[in-house]
């Protein structure tokens, strides 16, 4: 599984350890989620993260 970091925050989403709070299941891929997942810290769109 990859990690994602926001180029804006520096938020990492962890594939393999999703934060707990965000609703999403465990092990969903990053490029599974939907168009509209926002930063959890900045709420910056899913176009702003890079891969680790």
């Amino acid at each position: 599984m990859a990690q994602y970091v926001c180029k804006i925050c520096g938020y990492i989403f962890d594939e393999d350890n999703i934060e707990e709070g965000l609703d999403i299941p465990a092990g969903t891929k990053f490029e599974d989620l939907p168009d509209s997942f926002k930063c959890p810290k900045c709420r910056m769109s899913k176009g702003m993260f890079k891969e680790l």
